[in-house]
């Protein structure tokens, strides 16, 4: 099997990303993730964990969390969803993805115990079902170098196919907000539980700030349910900015351990609550008797840079990619162009899945906007570009439809002037794509 046939592969089952219904179950169950992992004989123990969820920035809290272990000198696997290029991408050991040979050869010896599972009685089996399997068969065969493993979740937490450890060591919940309603409750409390179902006992639990302080008693009811520590970073932290530029920022952070000042790449006040949850669960880690330094948390922060968030791809006119999927997500994109770029006009390229609220990310976007070119992407929930005008449509700019990102990001340049700004959002596919047309990042096959 080479990556291409791996591919093909993994596209024959259940994916909820694509949208694609294999099975009349639309999602594998635990009980199916637990069966396989099984017969694997259950890669994804014999390691410690950290388990990251949350609405928006656990992935880029959970790089941030494994590049601060590689700074320390441990070896760590990271897992993360979606991908922007290609599937190897959410497989990573000691910050380099996983070689698509190996990916496609790890997938072969699995392959066997897939199959059996398939006809089990346990029901569906789904690309992230797979994927997640891969991961810490992987994870295993790089033992004894791998040390740690940091696990991304991939939608929710209670019942995601991630959700088979019974003590991991440190448990990370990001902020929380509307997202996947039909699935996960229409309240961040209901979703605040799904998601506090991957704290448990023995763990420490390191919630990161939140908008809704309802939030926090869901997390904490649970911890004392199950027996678990937590770190509250909004009332344990505090992270101030110092300076700010386009490619970069640095903040002083003040929290139990004391004070230190720390630079990261990552652009918008979002990531400072992202690099204090990081810290905070680096020093949860220390406090549980493993070393990390101050001076591997100064390094993991600053070194650690994910593309697609708030990404600068091009100058005169300046061209910045942020995968703002859903509103709080907008709102925080529209505060960083505001602090950290300047530009005298504005000109959006926006593409969503067809589940997002696009109206409440218009709201966020509009009153920066000269121009919003609404356009479809290649994903079969992309949402209708004409169907976004409609929703988007009275709320102030002109908007126009396009059937491609390239031709919606030429439509908003041929408007735009040296001195404007660009920004192309909405779903982590769109960016992928406008990075393929611009900087010539290639798909290699996914």
């Amino acid at each position: 099997m080479d990556y291409a046939a791996a591919v093909e592969y993994l596209l024959s089952f259940t994916d909820l990303e694509r949208g694609v219904q294999r099975s009349a179950n639309p999602t594998m169950s635990l009980e199916s993730v637990r069966s396989l992992l099984s017969r694997l004989n259950d890669p994804h123990l014999g390691r410690p964990t950290v388990h990251v969820t949350g609405s928006k920035g656990k992935g880029s809290t959970a790089a941030m969390i494994a590049g601060i272990l590689r700074r320390e000198g441990h070896s760590a696997a990271l897992y993360t969803s979606p991908h922007l290029h290609a599937f190897t991408e959410r497989i990573a050991i000691d910050g380099e993805s996983v070689d698509p040979r190996e990916f496609a050869t790890a997938l072969e010896a699995i392959k066997p115990a897939i199959e059996d599972e398939r006809r089990s009685v346990h029901g569906n089996v789904s690309t992230f079902g797979i994927l997640t399997a891969l991961f810490f068969w992987l994870a295993r065969a790089r033992l004894p170098r791998v040390q740690w493993q940091v696990v991304e979740v991939g939608l929710g937490g209670s019942f995601d196919a991630t959700n088979v450890f019974d003590e991991p060591d440190v448990v990370v919940i990001t902020a929380i907000s509307l997202e996947h309603t039909a699935i996960l409750g229409d309240t961040t409390v209901a979703i605040a539980r799904d998601k506090a179902g991957i704290i448990k006992p023995g763990s420490t639990c390191v919630l990161a700030p939140q908008r809704d302080r309802a939030v926090v008693d869901v997390v904490r009811a649970r911890c004392a349910e199950v027996g678990a520590a937590l770190v509250d970073v909004g009332a344990a932290y505090n992270a101030e900015p110092i300076e700010k530029h386009p490619y970069g920022q640095s903040f002083r952070l003040t929290g139990p351990s004391g004070e230190m000042e720390l630079r990261t790449p990552m652009l918008g006040r979002h990531q400072l609550d992202n690099a204090a949850t990081a810290v905070a669960a680096a020093e949860a880690i220390r406090a549980r008797g493993h070393e990390i330094s101050d001076a591997a948390i100064r390094d993991g922060i600053a070194h650690t840079r994910i593309p697609g968030r708030m990404e600068v791809m091009g100058q005169r006119p300046l061209v910045v990619g942020d995968g703002a999927h859903n509103v709080e997500s907008a709102a925080a994109l529209a505060a960083a162009m505001r602090d950290y770029f300047q530009w005298a006009r504005c000109f959006f390229v926006v593409g969503v899945m067809n589940d997002k609220d696009v109206r409440g990310m218009g709201f966020q976007l509009a009153r920066h906007a000269e121009l919003i070119v609404c356009t479809r992407f290649q994903s079969p929930r992309s949402m209708d570009p004409y169907q976004m005008i409609q929703e988007i449509g009275f709320l102030g700019p002109p908007a126009v439809a396009e059937e491609t990102v390239p031709e919606a990001i030429d439509t908003a340049l041929s408007h735009a002037d040296e001195g404007d700004l660009l920004c192309i959002t909405g779903s982590l596919y769109v960016v992928a794509e406008a990075r393929e047309y611009l900087l010539g990042e290639s798909a290699t096959g996914s």
